[in-house]
């Protein structure tokens, strides 16, 4: 029996228009039976609200969300942080900076910021319900006393994306984990802070096992989600990589995928 869904947002749940009117009545009858529905997200938590405003889950206690790719677990009653896993960015950020083709994002515990945006990122963040903020400097002394969680690189070029990732892991000299997102991402987290620990860090305050547990995703940094729970889904947009971790794929995309995996494993019909 699932008692738990993580789910991916962007591509997975989330499309250009938001999320579809049969995903969200999906969602609203597997939490009407008592089932949580946790987004678990690249994105902060702050830009989650309005997708849980639509779902009936926004400042509810004991709901949640995993944001940061597993960089911190926030209760969504009054957005109580629960676990962060900050990042010490400083090394990171020396050698994306000196790389003006990529735009980078830095993210606190409630702010993005962009250190050389790209006008086609920007727009594909706020139409997403991301709200960013340019950032000029060119070290992160601004952001003294604020968590970093996560920094992620922009470049359409899969060969660049690969490139800069090898380029951070040779360059610092900590842990570090490194993962592709939404055919434009390259995404880097603490050393052990992924999804999918994320998840089982959640399931475990919540007494629920890894077996009665659904996650659904799309892409790379799913992966480690999907890897870790009983039952790992991916909707028709998935990547090759993320469907070979996967016991089922949806027949709809992001439009449909997520309610044809609820209506088939909770609701039954």
């Amino acid at each position: 029996m699932i008692k738990l869904v993580v789910s991916d947002l962007d591509e997975t749940l989330v499309g250009p228009t938001g999320v579809s009117e049969v995903n969200i009545q999906a969602i609203k009858k597997a939490t009407a039976l008592g089932v949580k529905f946790v987004p678990n997200t690249g994105r902060g938590f702050q830009s989650v609200q309005p997708l849980l405003e639509q779902l009936g889950l926004r400042d509810q206690p004991d709901e949640y969300v995993i944001s940061y790719n597993g960089g911190a677990i926030v209760e969504n009653k009054d957005c109580r942080v629960l676990q962060v896993n900050a990042l010490s960015a400083t090394q990171i950020f020396d050698v994306v900076k000196q790389r003006l083709d990529y735009a980078t994002h830095i993210y606190t515990l409630n702010h993005v910021y962009v250190y050389n945006p790209d006008p086609e990122d920007t727009a594909y963040m706020t139409g997403r319900g991301v709200k960013v903020e340019d950032y000029p400097y060119k070290t992160l002394e601004p952001l003294a006393g604020q968590p970093i969680v996560k920094i992620i690189t922009m470049n359409h070029d899969p060969k660049k994306r690969e490139a800069i990732r090898k380029e951070v892991l040779g360059q610092v000299d900590f842990d570090l984990n490194a993962t592709f997102s939404s055919n434009r991402y390259t995404e880097f987290n603490l050393g052990g802070v992924d999804k999918g620990k994320a998840t089982l860090a959640l399931a475990k305050r919540l007494g629920i096992q890894k077996d009665e547990i659904m996650a659904l995703g799309d892409n790379n940094n799913d992966i480690a989600m999907l890897s870790q729970v009983g039952l790992p889904v991916v909707v028709a947009n998935a990547t090759a990589d993320a469907r070979r971790v996967a016991k089922h794929v949806t027949q709809g995309n992001f439009t449909s995928g997520v309610a044809e995996a609820i209506h088939q494993f909770i609701l039954g019909d």
